[in-house]
C-alpha cells in the first residue's frame, strides 16, 4: 500500500438475508496486561491510547451506529509489535507509540478511510 491508500470499509459479500453491518468500522485496542513478567500492551500506554481514541472519535462526531466503534480487547497475540490496535472490517493492524499516532489513525483511517502506512504493524510480528 502507498502513503495515500484509501480503503473502503467492507467485509466482502453479505450473506443472503443478512443485514448491513451495524458499524462501518471497529477499532480494537489490546489492553492485555501480563503479570508473569512478559511484556504486554498494557505496559506501553494502551489504555491511555484507547481513551484518547474514544474521545477523539466522539469529538469528531464519528461515534455511533453506521459509523465507528472503539472497543477494548484482551490479548490480540501481536505482543511483539505492541501496543497494537486493529481496524475492521479491513483488518489493518497498527502499532502506535504516542498520542499523535492515535490522532493520525482517527483522522486518516477512521474518518477518511486512508491507511496510515508508517504505523502498520509488520506482518511477521506475533507474540
Amino acid at each position: 500500500m502507498s502513503e495515500s491508500t484509501t480503503v473502503k470499509a467492507t467485509a466482502g459479500p453479505v450473506a443472503e438475508g443478512a443485514q448491513p453491518p451495524y458499524y462501518e468500522r471497529h477499532i480494537f485496542f489490546c489492553l492485555n496486561e501480563r503479570v508473569n513478567g512478559e511484556d504486554s500492551c498494557a505496559h506501553h500506554g494502551a489504555k491511555e491510547a484507547f481513551d484518547r481514541c474514544k474521545a477523539q472519535v466522539k469529538a469528531a462526531g464519528l461515534a455511533g451506529p453506521g459509523q465507528v466503534r472503539v472497543n477494548k480487547a484482551g490479548c490480540l497475540d501481536r505482543c511483539a509489535g505492541g501496543p497494537v490496535a486493529v481496524v475492521y472490517p479491513e483488518g489493518v493492524w497498527y502499532t502506535f507509540v504516542d498520542p499523535s499516532d492515535v490522532d493520525e489513525i482517527v483522522e486518516s483511517h477512521l474518518k477518511n478511510g486512508k491507511v496510515v502506512e508508517r504505523l502498520l504493524t509488520p506482518p511477521h510480528l506475533g507474540r
